[in-house]
């Protein structure tokens, strides 16, 4: 029999941290759990990366060097893409549970799936990052890390509530991924429950500790990228943070609108191997046509991009993030699992180098951080977040003000409109008789 789920901060009856009447006696049973989840989750995230990551140079570099043929040429991105989308469309047709749910309807945190649908979902996520497909492996790690810890937790605690298990992978997971627990935490807080707002972060802050320096021990995780230091702030310079928040808020929110129309077209084809095929075939010419910076999940990229952004002129800096941020829409809305933060990170990036080529007087470092908060605050309409990751991203504190600043004209354009998630009103592709 199916447990309901409730959201993660939602009242349950069985939840422990609803159990005893004292706060102690009631968080302290939890922090042995917390901890085990979150090095759980860091150890996935390290596993399927891993697995990926030689998958990727195995496609983009031994096998073109042992062709003697260039790895990033035009016509090899194409192919490569074109063979990940098909080998995608067969996962998802043929893996029990279709490989999840259509990625355009999850977010970042969802209740959990049933444990069969994760090997397909594993298998999808790493052909996809190895492909060169522009998402990020945050919202099917997520999938996964909350699929286990439920699935095992309601085995050997089962006294603990579902919501319990979902805040506690979805915040070691994102720790994992941010190298911090500082971001699980910011969002959290945005999500409503009863009590106080510290003991509903207790344990999650536990598994965002334990799952952050997981990946920082083993592998480290750096996510700041070298911009030249921010000069120092002058009045002008908060008119700048209120026109490029702004301007990058109504960029991320194009990619909104286009959403739900290219998700539409690509369910036209009724048949995922040949949906996800052409979505991958349209990702290949994206990403011919914009190079080798504008293919994967963009993390990397941005570091690169930052080291010559200064070679590049305004035209092709912003060819690059349009590129980018088309690419996330296509992936997503053909029906590739991934996550949007780190492909939406690169566009902005891209975005805000290229309003200081074309405005010289505007500080690198604030164009960029700008920038990121308004497309994430478009594409993942989490404040917290989008803020946190624009400061980390150009970590200086003279930055802040002004961040919060951007944010003002920012929210305003993006709220209250439709966001880049769509409803599940329709049977997955994948479920195509055989």
């Amino acid at each position: 029999m199916a447990d309901t789920v409730p959201q993660p901060g939602s009242a349950d009856p069985r939840d422990l941290t609803q159990g005893p009447p004292t706060p102690a006696a009631r968080l302290l049973p939890l922090i042995l759990p917390a901890i085990l989840t979150g090095i759980g989750a860091g150890l996935t995230l390290i596993a399927i990366s891993k697995v990926a990551g030689r998958l990727e140079n195995l496609l983009w570099e031994i096998i073109p060097d042992g062709l003697d043929i260039d790895g990033f040429g035009p016509w090899w991105i194409l192919l490569v893409l074109t063979v990940t989308g098909a080998a995608v469309g067969l996962t998802v047709w043929r893996a029990p549970g279709h490989a999840g749910p259509d990625p355009a309807t999850t977010g970042l945190v969802d209740p959990p799936v049933p444990p069969y649908v994760l090997p397909g979902l594993i298998v999808a996520t790493v052909l996809a990052l190895a492909g060169g497909v522009s998402l990020g492996p945050e919202n099917p790690i997520t999938m996964v890390n909350i699929a286990l810890a439920y699935w095992l937790g309601r085995r050997f605690m089962p006294s603990a509530g579902p919501a319990l298990w979902v805040a506690l992978a979805a915040a070691g997971t994102v720790g994992a991924l941010f190298g911090t627990p500082l971001a699980a935490a910011l969002i959290l807080s945005e999500m409503p429950g009863p009590g106080a707002l510290w003991d509903r972060l207790f344990a999650p802050l536990i598994a965002a500790v334990t799952g952050s320096m997981t990946t920082l021990l083993l592998v480290g995780n750096d996510f700041v990228i070298k911009v030249p230091g921010y000069p120092g702030t002058r009045v002008v310079d908060v008119l700048w943070a209120l026109l490029v928040g702004a301007v990058a808020a109504a960029f991320g929110m194009t990619a909104v609108y286009v959403f739900p129309l290219v998700h539409r077209a690509f369910r036209q084809i009724p048949h995922p191997v040949a949906m996800l095929t052409v979505g991958g075939l349209t990702l290949g010419a994206l990403g011919a046509l914009g190079g080798e910076l504008t293919l994967f999940k963009g993390l990397d990229q941005v570091k690169e991009l930052a080291l010559d952004y200064s070679h590049h002129g305004f035209w092709n800096l912003l060819g690059m993030a349009v590129l980018k941020l088309l690419a996330l829409v296509v992936a997503s809305g053909s029906g590739f699992r991934g996550g949007r933060i780190f492909p939406a990170v690169f566009a902005a990036v891209a975005l805000g180098f290229a309003v200081s080529a074309l405005i010289p007087s505007v500080p690198p470092a604030l164009a960029v951080s700008c920038a990121v908060l308004g497309v994430l605050f478009a594409v993942t309409r989490q404040g917290w977040l989008s803020l946190f990751t624009a400061g980390a991203i150009v970590p200086d504190l003279a930055l802040l003000p002004l961040l919060c600043v951007a944010a003002l004209p920012a929210w305003l354009i993006v709220t209250g409109r439709p966001e880049l998630l769509l409803a599940s009103d329709e049977p997955e592709p994948g479920a195509v008789p055989a």
